[in-house]
């Protein structure tokens, strides 16, 4: 079973980049160039690397080396991304690995690229890059290629070792632990669960009732003998059931127009333990949009966009319109969800406007509502 936080820093310590593995200090899945960027580094590592894992490594300085975390990303459906561009994908891996140095909402990325024997080329194009290209790495750059790719073990050794020295341990387990509950989250009720006497999940979150429902906010869950974080929010709310062999988390997303907010369940992940140290993750789609007036969202609608025009000119807003701006994010979603096709396109293009008010919720919901939109788009596309 391998330590993801030791992988990390195994990795970092391997000279720089390599034909094995690549860097990041973020990534950016919202526009075409972003993604495309992504796809190129991935398909370039998997034509480098047929017989051993490749990796990239997210929230590092590309110079310094330094470990600065980016934002928490649970994306499960990433896989859908890679299948619709790419032909022959290799199965790749997206975690979130805490470290100690950085904020609870702050993750290093840790991408990982399986082995496959065909070559991966791109079956559609995508921002600059075009249809059949092809990548592969030569040192610390991803470069196009028109040659057959040829087979090879030049990485196997170098791998393996890397890998087997980042097993975990007893002693790595339980100072994860502790440092989860006495350390990181002594400010919140904190619990843990052993499953087939080898996962040990461990989770914290403030307890709260609505209607009827009993859930958790500020919401932190970790695999502990991996060291992946497998759920934080600041915001979301989740309910965790769980038996002998299974962890279930159930996250829910605050909805609502007029100050009237309801919470409609997004996605479950449920974790399956084994006795042989393996484990699987399975996620469910369960979010189902509320519908409203058409004619309303119209008004609402409007009225956002004229937000966004004076902020966009510089001009003062009132304490109302500073309270409509937090949740702008979120209405722009519903009524993107409503219908609406333009609403998308016009919010991420306010990201700037969101990210430069003194608000940080703003900013906040604004990720948040990306992140819901990409994961409904994603399961329409699967």
């Amino acid at each position: 079973m391998i330590n993801k936080r030791l992988l990390v820093r195994n990795l970092l310590a391997h000279n720089d980049e390599s034909s094995f593995y690549d860097k990041k200090r973020q990534l950016n899945l919202h526009t075409k160039e972003g993604k495309a960027k992504f796809l190129k580094h991935i398909c370039a590592l998997s034509n480098s690397n047929p017989s051993n894992n490749s990796y990239i490594v997210v929230g590092v300085e590309d110079e310094s080396n330094e470990i600065v975390g980016d934002d928490f990303f649970d994306d499960s459906h990433i896989q859908n991304l890679v299948n619709a561009f790419l032909e022959n994908p290799p199965k790749i891996q997206y975690e979130n690995v805490p470290f100690p140095n950085l904020p609870k909402d702050r993750v290093v990325g840790l991408v990982t690229i399986r082995p496959k024997s065909k070559p991966s080329y791109f079956k559609k194009g995508i921002h600059t890059i075009p249809a059949q290209a092809a990548f592969v790495r030569i040192g610390s750059n991803s470069v196009p290629t028109e040659d057959k790719i040829p087979y090879t073990k030049l990485n196997v050794e170098t791998v393996l070792r890397i890998e087997n020295n980042s097993r975990n341990s007893i002693a790595h387990t339980l100072d994860s632990v502790i440092d989860f509950v006495n350390n990181r989250h002594r400010d919140m009720p904190s619990q843990y669960r052993v499953f087939r006497e080898l996962f040990v999940i461990c989770w914290s979150g403030v307890p709260k009732k609505i209607r009827n429902t009993h859930f958790l906010s500020r919401v932190d869950i970790e695999l502990v003998n991996e060291q992946i974080k497998l759920f934080y929010s600041a915001q979301d709310v989740v309910t965790i059931t769980y038996d002998e062999s299974s962890f279930t988390i159930t996250e829910y997303v605050p909805l609502g127009l007029n100050d009237q907010t309801s919470y409609y369940p997004l996605e479950a992940q449920k974790l399956t333990f084994f006795d042989n140290g393996y484990y699987k993750i399975e996620t469910t789609m369960l979010f189902e949009p509320p519908q409203y007036n058409r004619k309303m969202l119209y008004h609402i609608y409007n009225a956002g966009l004229a937000l966004l025009d004076k902020m966009q000119k510089g001009l003062a807003l009132s304490e109302r319109e500073h309270h409509d701006l937090e949740q702008l994010p979120y209405t722009l979603m519903l009524c993107y969800l409503n219908g609406f096709e333009e609403a998308k396109p016009k919010l991420i293009e306010a990201k700037p406007l969101f990210k430069q008010t003194h608000r940080s919720e703003v900013y906040t919901n604004f990720k948040e509502a990306m992140r819901v939109l990409r994961k409904v788009k994603y399961n329409k596309d699967s």
